[in-house]
């Protein structure tokens, strides 16, 4: 079982690390069951993180039950209350109580890549030691399958990139670098078109670049102020062309970005 302090410790890190959480306890306990009250368990987007409510079908119904609360976005907590029996399938006659309580992050800065290239892959080592959550996109599974696992970095196979777009919020700081200009395109137009007032909406590429993506996502009926909000070429004006140094001058610029509020 987890103590009270293992529960915070690992809770306090999750937060740190941008993660909704859902702390589930099992609250009573009547007849036979396979947990105790008072037994605890941390449920994020993924599923089960840490601790332990029994094993087995009750234990999944109460992790379902937490990712419910995550993604419905409405309540912050439920009491639910089973008969294993009748309720579960178990072939256990009693009854479990279970407290849900939803704990959102402790900063809300979000991150949005679009692509996981060489420059991602240098990119997103910085960005998961900070206090943000990052959601990363790509069509290719095998450049998302070598991006380091953080717990504040989730990864998104799609079929296409702006098939991603659904996981901008308002809020959000987005990053577009794709396979190249054909991809970037999609992503920016669904981008600005879904969330005019973006904070952050930023490019990889060259002053020329800007100037074609700009005439494009003209055609593509996108207004001119919303247009010059891009930022393209992506990063600020520091060292060089190497991926590593590219990633240290997009990282310094979404930190100063976020500074200037």
């Amino acid at each position: 079982m987890l103590t009270a302090m293992d529960v915070w410790e690992k809770l306090a890190d999750l937060r740190r690390h941008g993660r909704a959480v859902v702390v589930v306890t099992v609250a009573e306990v009547r007849g036979s069951v396979p947990g105790e009250a008072g037994a605890k368990a941390l449920v994020t987007s993924d599923g089960l993180v840490s601790g332990t409510l029994g094993g087995g079908k009750v234990e999944a119904r109460a992790i379902a039950e937490a990712r419910d609360l995550l993604e419905s976005g409405g309540d912050r907590c439920r009491l639910r209350t089973w008969n294993l029996q009748r309720d579960i399938g178990m072939t256990c006659g009693g009854e479990m109580g279970f407290l849900f309580e939803r704990i959102d992050p402790a900063d809300d800065w979000h991150i949005v890549v679009f692509g996981a290239g060489h420059v991602s892959q240098a990119l997103l080592p910085l960005l998961s030691t900070l206090r943000c959550q990052i959601d990363v996109i790509d069509t290719r599974p095998e450049w998302i399958e070598r991006i380091p696992p953080a717990p504040n970095v989730r990864l998104h196979a799609v079929a296409e990139f702006e098939d991603g777009v659904g996981f901008v919020r308002p809020s959000s700081f987005v990053l577009s670098i794709t396979k190249g200009h054909s991809s970037d395109r999609p992503v920016l137009r669904e981008v600005l078109r879904r969330h005019p007032d973006i904070p952050f909406l930023g490019a990889i590429g060259s002053a020329s670049k800007r100037a074609v993506l700009l005439r494009e996502l003209g055609e593509d009926g996108i207004p001119r102020d919303l247009l010059e909000t891009i930022v393209c070429p992506l990063g600020l004006p520091i060292g060089g062309n190497d991926p590593a140094e590219i990633a240290i001058s997009v990282a310094a610029q979404l930190l100063e970005r976020r500074g200037s509020g």
